[in-house]
């Protein structure tokens, strides 16, 4: 049987909101669908999005995710789309229940993470998030630059 990746078989990446990792400490992870507009699918085929301000609210039964910026479609003429337009997230409703539940808690966000195909398929990696303290960035900060130390002073014995 073939091993498949974290995206899924064949799923390629599309973009990975890597702020969010500096800023936010995950819990839980969760795959959604996106509801989409045709040119809004050849803007992201074309990759031309950005996460970085992007979140997820829970509304009622339907999860929203705001602040997503696909840039407009240049030959889609007038049918074209509001590029921060809110864009509803395709979840099971137990899922959603849980979201709901787990947002209300004082400290949890839902953040996407990271926007990938999934076969014809565009999904959305959502977590739920908890915001960073100082002092948790100033520690991650640290540790990193710690094991960049590290390996390079083994990088450095393996060739005296």
């Amino acid at each position: 049987m073939a091993k498949k990746n974290k995206a899924g078989a064949g799923g390629a990446t599309i973009a990975v909101n890597r702020q969010a990792r500096h800023e936010y400490i995950f819990e839980e992870f969760m795959e959604a669908g996106i509801a989409l507009l045709g040119p809004e699918v050849k803007s992201l085929r074309a990759g031309r999005l950005s996460l970085v301000d992007s979140f997820a609210v829970v509304e009622g039964d339907e999860v929203w995710l705001k602040g997503l910026n696909i840039s407009r479609w240049q030959q889609a003429s007038w049918f074209n789309h509001d590029p921060l337009r809110p864009r509803r997230l395709l979840l099971h409703k137990a899922e959603i229940r849980r979201l709901k539940v787990k947002t209300q808690e004082k400290g949890l966000t839902i953040v996407p993470t990271k926007i990938y195909f999934k076969r014809s398929f565009i999904k959305v990696e959502i977590a739920i998030a908890r915001g960073k303290k100082l002092y948790d960035k100033r520690q991650a900060e640290a540790a990193k630059t710690a094991k960049r130390e590290i390996e390079r002073t083994l990088a450095e014995r393996r060739w005296d």
